[in-house]
């Protein structure tokens, strides 16, 4: 879970670009992302099944959420 979600906190970081907390810290989003993800996306009915390309599927997308709700509350 760990590489998935340093995967996915660099593709993050290259989707939302122009924000985000260096490699290092879009790693830390990514991992707390693919977390996130793990626990949220099945239970709203967002499955692509197993493997770890829909691991680092997953958890970009909920890396990608982080990202969009820490820059909501820092500029806020």
């Amino acid at each position: 879970m760990l590489l998935v979600g340093a995967i996915a906190g660099w593709l993050a970081g290259q989707i939302v670009k122009g924000y985000g907390f260096g490699l290092v810290g879009n790693i830390v989003v990514g991992i707390v992302g693919a977390f996130v993800a793990g626990l949220i996306l099945p239970r709203i009915g967002f499955g692509m099944g197993g493997g770890v390309l829909a691991a680092i599927i997953h958890a970009t997308i909920g890396a990608v959420i982080l990202l969009f709700l820490l820059r909501l509350v820092k500029q806020a």
